[in-house]
């Protein structure tokens, strides 16, 4: 008899899952919607000749739409006497299939775009710690590339590291293009 009931308690708590079994810690959406909020920091890209990363400061405003999907990115930085301020604004909003997001951006002088990349949640704990990679074929300095951003969010810091590998070259060779080093504004 005693077999028998420690059996039947094993079969129940292998049939029953955990609440950590259940759902992940954090989705996707959830992760994306922390970003909501005003940032600033650097824009960083790499200089080649030296190999240290160069950085303008930049400002972030991200907007969570009253669909609670679409997010709105407003980013201003200076590129110098020659050009001055650039504002870029996108918008971004993740499929129904939960792992795609749709892209689309537009800064004066360059065409719209419109895009999608495949997310990953590459890591999390709540929503002020996780990583997300998105991944997407594009061009980039005018040659097909699968570009690959991964964005990290630790507390009050948000930083997108953007990797390119090139298309029409042989084999598969990542490169660090830029990075957005941010924290949350009044943090």
């Amino acid at each position: 008899m005693m077999r028998i009931a420690s059996a039947a308690a094993v079969l129940v708590a292998l049939a029953v899952p955990s609440a950590a079994q259940e759902a992940p810690a954090l989705t996707i959406a959830e992760a994306r919607a922390s970003m909501a909020g005003a940032w600033e920091g650097q824009l960083k890209y790499l200089d080649y000749s030296s190999g240290k990363w160069e950085g303008i400061p930049v400002t972030v405003t991200v907007t969570l739409e009253g669909d609670r999907n679409t997010l709105t990115r407003r980013s201003v930085f200076d590129d110098g006497p020659r050009v001055g301020n650039v504002f870029i604004t996108g918008m971004s909003m993740l499929g129904a299939d939960g792992v795609t997001e749709y892209n689309s951006g537009f800064r004066a002088g360059r065409t719209p775009w419109f895009e999608a990349a495949t997310l990953t949640l590459a890591a999390a704990t709540d929503a002020s710690h996780w990583t997300i990679i998105a991944v997407r074929e594009a061009e980039d300095d005018n040659r097909p590339a699968r570009i690959r951003e991964t964005t990290t969010r630790d507390g009050a810091s948000l930083v997108t590291l953007k990797e390119v590998d090139f298309l029409d070259d042989a084999g598969e060779e990542w490169f660090s293009r830029n990075r957005t080093v941010l924290t949350q504004a009044g943090q």
